[in-house]
């Protein structure tokens, strides 16, 4: 299995160098050459598997044996999901008419990205010391992304990581969750801005390609390819706890609801289809929806200002990940998608050409939600179910309350939710929807810690701030002293 660019000038990286990367040098964003296709046949076997055992078998199709080695690749998954409480790593909470609610969140942060971000860690691990090198992650985050990637790798020898975040824009408990940490590798930094602000100048960071490879510069946000392969395997496991039974033919389908901000969730479940897997995709974004618009109307264009909402962690205009649904569903068109994202990026608009808006929107449907849908979804969903929904859950439940209303096209289908983050990270949105938050320990502990951050702030030149930083860690490393 061999990586190149979405935009071409980047051929024939393995999953090593891929792993240690952040941004392709062309500016582009990295994917595998081929995605392997499974048949029916090994559909209905993987269907046995637990989720551990699903997500061994989907990495195992992208990292050779030469590079992992099966055990390897087994011992690594089994240390990654051990910080995790329950024995099956993700739970299915199957409440009334319908709905399921697949629990990504069970890790270390609360958040779904900690089932990829703990299997990355650990794959680092792996090559940082069969290496004996050094790297500094560099990590911008909306809210969940921080945390989580901060707890792939604290106290990590051979790794140190910074982490970017927007004052002000992030939940009480994501920033307590990032500025609390005490180990010497992790390095935080408060910005007076949005997350897509922070996307600026790291993209401008990684584009220097002479600087990236000086100072082992890699990145952890869902940029990283191995954060989505991990979890094309949730996409699998939500298929086969929610399908009928796989003993007809053609397998049975099943619509899969995914809350969407930078777009890392949705371009793993478009690998998964083209993998085989049966699934129809809806994409639910808040009231920053230029996914939705592009959907439905080929406008892929960014909007004067992010608009902050009750579901921050999707707080998002400029959803890099799109870039990669894009290529995937182009036919892989290199070509193409260099001057699509040429043009995006330099004039902030584009419109998709009409064949690849048809095949996006054959693959992903799309939905729009206010604050107001996402308190009332909350509120249903408790007092018919007493289940808590984090708001971004709420953006994916709203609408399969929707569909239950409307009795559209695909009303028919199995569906299932896919739940980002505990409701306990998101309590003003508990409150507003007049409901109790449930804290758990772990959370009430935070608020006691002393928190330690560095302010970015408006006006200043971030990117020099952040290189700075990046030369002082590779200067102090090399001299054996802690930063």
């Amino acid at each position: 299995m061999r990586y190149c660019s979405t935009r071409g000038e980047v051929l024939g990286w393995d999953f090593q160098a891929v792993l240690f990367s952040g941004f392709a040098p062309d500016g582009g964003l990295f994917m595998p050459e081929e995605i392997p296709a499974l048949d029916p046949t090994t559909l209905r076997s993987w269907s046995r598997l637990s989720y551990t055992e699903l997500v061994q078998e989907v990495c195992s199709l992208f990292i050779p044996q030469h590079l992992i080695p099966r055990a390897d690749l087994a011992a690594l998954l089994s240390t990654a999901f051990s910080r995790f409480p329950l024995a099956e790593v993700v739970h299915v909470a199957r409440l009334k008419d319908g709905l399921r609610v697949v629990e990504l969140w069970h890790g270390a942060t609360l958040a779904f990205k900690d089932l990829a971000m703990s299997c990355v860690g650990q794959f680092l691990r792996y090559f940082v010391s069969k290496l004996n090198r050094h790297v500094t992650i560099v990590v911008g985050t909306s809210g969940d992304t921080g945390s989580s990637a901060i707890e792939s790798v604290r106290g990590m020898e051979g790794v140190d990581i910074i982490v970017t975040f927007p004052k002000g824009h992030c939940t009480p408990v994501q920033e307590l969750q990032m500025t609390t940490i005490k180990e010497g590798n992790v390095h935080v930094f408060a910005a007076d801005g949005t997350s897509d602000d922070i996307d600026v100048p790291i993209r401008k960071l990684f584009s220097d390609a002479g600087f990236v490879e000086q100072h082992g510069l890699m990145s952890l946000n869902s940029v990283n390819w191995a954060r989505i392969m991990v979890q094309v395997a949730h996409f699998f496991y939500a298929y086969f706890q929610c399908a009928p039974s796989l003993e007809n033919s053609p397998l049975p389908e099943v619509e899969i609801v995914v809350p969407t901000g930078g777009a890392g969730n949705i371009t793993a479940g478009c690998v998964a289809v083209k993998m085989g897997l049966p699934v129809r995709l809806v994409a639910v974004v808040n009231e920053n929806d230029i996914i939705h618009r592009a959907v439905q109307l080929g406008d892929f264009s960014l909007s004067e200002s992010v608009k902050h909402t009750l579901a921050p962690a999707i707080d998002i205009q400029d959803p890099y990940n799109m870039e990669r649904v894009f290529w995937l569903l182009s036919g892989m068109d290199s070509s193409l998608m260099k001057g699509l994202m040429e043009e995006f990026y330099s004039t902030g608009k584009l419109r998709l050409p009409p064949g690849l808006h048809k095949t996006v929107s054959e693959v992903v449907s799309s939905r729009s939600v206010t604050d107001r849908d996402i308190v009332e979804t909350m509120r249903r969903c408790w007092e018919e179910n007493r289940y808590l929904l984090c708001p971004h859950t709420a953006v994916a439940v709203q609408h399969h309350y929707q569909q239950q209303q409307q009795q559209l096209k695909h009303a028919s289908l199995p569906r299932c939710c896919l739940a980002t983050a505990s409701a306990a990270k998101f309590q003003d949105a508990v409150l507003k929807a007049g409901l109790t938050p449930e804290i758990p320990a772990e959370i009430r502990a935070l608020e006691t810690m002393v928190t330690h951050s560095t302010p970015m702030r408006r006006g200043e030149c971030w990117e020099g701030i952040l290189r700075e930083k990046i030369e002082l860690i590779s200067s102090t490393r090399k001299g054996g002293n802690s930063v």
